[in-house]
């Protein structure tokens, strides 16, 4: 860029962007129990307005990363936050659950800013600050989610569930920043758009987050149940088939055979599961009555403050990430990272008595989250060519917001599957068993993260030409094919 203030201002207007987007993650999430008792609704009816959004996004993410190669990053992400805006505005006046969903269908889609923000980043920014772009961004995604938490219980209880969702309409000063202080990116010849993929993808996402979410009330071995299983099942098969015969897939699944990219993939995938079980029940748990002989019977706006910590973490940590990892490797960061998921499930298993332990919980969800995510981008960055980028970061962010539709399908069927006695509120063992899932599921993170090719996670400055280069870059080839 022209001037050194030039990315400065460049990640601001990113951040604010990225910002709004992530606040509508979690907003809803303390209010679900007012939205089933507003609408007349089932629980699980209600969680859709969070899976809803989120499935929307996963299924967006590569149709707007493509469409901003196609026609300018810039472009595209102006219109992108627009299509945000009507999303907020419907919510603003819907009366029903339905047009509430359509809302946050609408809302979902500016998930793909993530893919097209780190292009810019990768586009526009001097090399050395790449990763700490890079890292925060990646971090936004989570502390706009976790910054949601307690504004949503300030709107509640000061204001109303109406402006709640009028909280989105800060999309309109983002859009006008985007249109007005982005640059522009180069454009790729156009290709055709794989509007069949995305179908695929969402309808399959969406038939096994359906069997997730309904299991309880329909019956596990029921029916319904199955034939959702079966049928999301057989349409990720028909997706796959279909990626490897269309000329320019929704999804580059070839990307995959990269050790280093398949682990960031899966790895972010889980980070995501974990953090939305953990949104979705770390609320849950401040509002329940103590007379449950457990929770804290908190206000929604003391709920959200107790877990403003997994925001500020995040805040803190996420531009630091980046650097840290640059220094350690990438591979160490995204290990010490998925460790303290594993630490921040366990902590909440077996201490969540006081309302500290909701604080400390949140912090070491925070630091994991950012650690891990600021090291699966960096990863992207160092594993594929400049003009992948996009394509690599859109995949990312795919499985990421999945993860997320997934995890909070999971702490919703914990919550309807675990019931007190004589009662539809959820009993102690539901919160249990969600927690303990987000640590076997961080368990899992850490051991894809410990997969990754020692050599794969570092970034070096390139090395001066001189004699026996050649055999040099040889070897380091060898090496990045090393199992960890």
């Amino acid at each position: 860029m022209a001037t050194a203030r030039r990315p400065t201002l460049v990640l601001a207007v990113l951040l604010f962007a990225g910002g709004t987007y992530a606040l509508s993650q979690t907003l809803v999430v303390t209010a679900l129990p007012l939205l089933a008792e507003h609408f007349d609704a089932s629980p699980e009816a209600t969680s859709w307005t969070l899976t809803a959004f989120l499935l929307s996004g996963a299924a967006c993410i590569p149709i707007v990363a493509r469409l901003g190669d196609v026609y300018g990053k810039r472009r595209t992400l102006t219109i992108v936050m627009l299509v945000y805006c009507v999303g907020a505005a419907i919510n603003t006046v819907a009366e029903s659950l339905p047009p509430l969903i359509v809302g946050r269908v609408l809302q979902g889609a500016a998930a793909g800013l993530f893919p097209l923000g780190f292009g810019i980043v990768r586009e526009s920014f001097p090399r050395e600050r790449v990763a700490g772009g890079l890292g925060a961004i990646s971090a936004v995604f989570g502390v706009g989610a976790g910054i949601g938490l307690p504004l949503s219980g300030l709107v509640i209880d000061h204001l109303s569930i109406t402006w709640l969702f009028g909280i989105g309409l800060l999309g309109v000063p983002a859009a006008a920043a985007t249109a007005l202080l982005l640059p522009e990116s180069p454009r790729v010849p156009r290709q055709p758009i794989d509007w069949l993929g995305a179908v695929l993808l969402a309808t399959s996402i969406g038939s096994v987050l359906l069997a997730v979410t309904q299991g309880n009330r329909w019956g596990w071995a029921s029916a319904p149940t199955v034939a959702a299983l079966a049928t999301g099942s057989l349409l990720a098969v028909v997706l796959v088939r279909h990626t490897g015969r269309t000329s320019a897939p929704l999804l580059d699944l070839g990307m995959l055979r990269d050790r280093r990219v398949a682990i960031a993939n899966l790895t972010i995938f889980l980070v995501g599961a974990s953090m939305f079980i953990a949104f979705v029940l770390n609320p849950q748990l401040a509002l329940t009555d103590p007379a449950a002989g457990f929770g804290f019977g908190t206000t929604p706006t003391v709920a959200g403050l107790l877990l403003l910590s997994t925001a500020l973490s995040q805040l803190v940590v996420g531009p630091l990430a980046g650097q840290i990892g640059a220094r350690i490797g990438f591979r160490a960061l995204m290990m010490g990272g998925t460790v303290l998921l594993v630490a921040a499930g366990a902590w909440m298993v077996f201490l969540h008595g006081h309302e500290w332990d909701l604080v400390i919980g949140g912090l070491l969800l925070g630091t994991g989250i950012a650690c891990a995510s600021a090291a699966a981008a960096n990863v992207l960055a160092d594993a594929v060519p400049p003009a992948q980028f996009g394509v690599a970061t859109g995949m990312n962010t795919v499985l990421r917001t999945a993860g997320g539709a997934f995890g909070a399908a999971i702490a919703t069927a914990c919550l309807t599957g675990h019931t007190a006695a004589g009662g539809e509120a959820p009993a102690e063992g539901a919160f249990t068993l969600g927690f303990a899932i987000a640590a076997v599921i961080g368990a899992a993170a850490f051991v894809a993260a410990w997969r990754l090719p020692r050599s794969g996670g570092v970034r070096r400055p390139p090395a001066s030409p001189r004699r026996g280069s050649s055999a040099g870059a040889r070897r380091s080839r060898r090496s990045s094919d090393t199992p960890a």
